[in-house]
C-alpha cells in the first residue's frame, strides 16, 4: 500500500481588507516584485560587480518597478490566452479581464516584462542588455514564489504517481489520487537552484562586464527546468498547443533555450563591454 501526503484545503485568499480580497498569488506577486526591486537597488550600486562605475543608476529601478509589474500582468494574462486558451476565450472574452480567476502564462509574462524593460531602457538611454541582465539576476526569486503560490492554491498538480513523496490534492479534478508535486520541483529548479547559479555568474564570476551572459543563462536555465519538470507536470487536455507527447510547455521552452544559449555564446564569444559592444580579446 502506497503512502501519499493528503494536502489541505487552503483558502486562495489569504486575508480579507474590507471589500478586496488578497489572494497567496497576488501576495506572491507583490513579494517577489518588491524583493526583487531590493536586490537589483544592490546589484547597480555594487561597484566591484561591474569592474568600476555602474552604468545603471539604483534609482533608475524605482521607476522600472511599475513598468515590469505592468509587462508581467499584462503579458501573462495575454500570453495564457493566446498560448492556452485561444478558443475559450475568442467565445468568452468578457473574462480576459478577470485575473482574479487564474490563469496566467510565464512565456507571456517573460515576453511583456522584457518589452517594458525595452522601452523603459531606450526612453532613459540606458544599456538594454546591462539593465536585462540586472532584472534577469532576480527573476528567479519571482519563480520561486509563484510556484508556491500554485502549490498552496493547489493547482498545477503533476502527474498520478507513487513516488514517497506523492500528495493528494484537495481538487475534485485531481481526482483524489497521489500526485507529483510539481510546483515544488519548479519551485526548486526554475527557482532556487537558477538563482544560486545567477548568483555565482554576477559575484563570483563578474558576469554583468559581459551584457547577455546572464540574461541568455536565465532563459536557458528556466528553459531546460521547465522542459525536465514537464515531464512530472499533468497536462491539461484542450489547453495550448500539443504535439505527440510534447506539452505545450515544452514547446514553447524550446525558442527560450535556444535563444538563451545564443545570449551565453555571444557574451562569450569576447570580452564583452558594459557598452554592449564586443571587445575581442588581446
Amino acid at each position: 500500500m502506497s503512502f501519499a501526503i493528503i494536502l489541505p484545503v487552503i483558502d486562495p485568499v489569504a486575508l480579507h481588507l474590507g471589500p478586496v480580497a488578497v489572494r497567496w498569488y497576488g501576495l506572491a506577486y507583490m513579494f517577489s516584485l518588491l524583493l526583487g526591486w531590493v536586490y537589483t537597488r544592490r546589484l547597480a550600486g555594487n561597484q566591484r560587480l561591474w569592474g568600476g562605475k555602474s552604468p545603471i543608476r539604483p534609482d533608475h529601478f524605482d521607476d522600472l518597478l511599475m513598468w515590469v509589474t505592468l509587462g508581467v500582468v499584462v503579458g501573462g494574462r495575454l500570453g495564457y490566452v493566446l498560448f492556452y486558451k485561444p478558443a475559450y476565450f475568442f467565445h468568452n472574452p468578457q473574462q480576459i479581464v478577470q485575473t482574479w480567476n487564474g490563469g496566467m502564462s510565464f512565456h507571456g509574462g517573460m515576453l511583456g516584462s522584457l518589452l517594458a524593460i525595452w522601452l523603459y531602457s531606450r526612453r532613459h538611454k540606458l544599456p538594454v542588455l546591462s539593465v536585462i541582465d540586472v532584472a534577469s539576476a532576480v527573476a528567479p526569486l519571482g519563480f520561486y514564489f509563484g510556484r508556491l503560490a500554485n502549490f498552496v492554491n493547489g493547482e498545477l498538480w503533476g502527474r498520478v504517481t507513487d513516488v514517497p513523496w506523492a500528495m493528494v490534492f484537495p481538487d475534485p479534478e485531481a481526482g483524489g489520487v497521489p500526485r507529483h508535486p510539481s510546483q515544488l520541483y519548479e519551485a526548486a529548479l526554475e527557482g532556487l537552484v537558477l538563482f544560486l547559479v545567477l548568483r555565482y555568474l554576477t559575484h563570483s564570476r563578474l558576469a554583468l562586464l559581459k551584457p547577455g551572459l546572464v540574461t541568455g543563462t536565465a532563459i536557458l536555465g528556466y528553459g531546460l527546468a521547465r522542459i525536465f519538470v514537464e515531464n512530472f507536470r499533468q497536462f491539461e487536455e484542450g489547453s495550448g498547443l500539443m504535439v505527440g507527447p510534447f506539452t505545450p510547455g515544452m514547446i514553447y521552452s524550446v525558442p527560450m533555450v535556444l535563444f538563451g544559449a545564443w545570449l551565453v555564446y555571444r557574451a562569450g564569444s569576447g570580452k564583452t563591454g558594459i557598452s554592449g559592444k564586443v571587445v575581442k580579446s588581446a
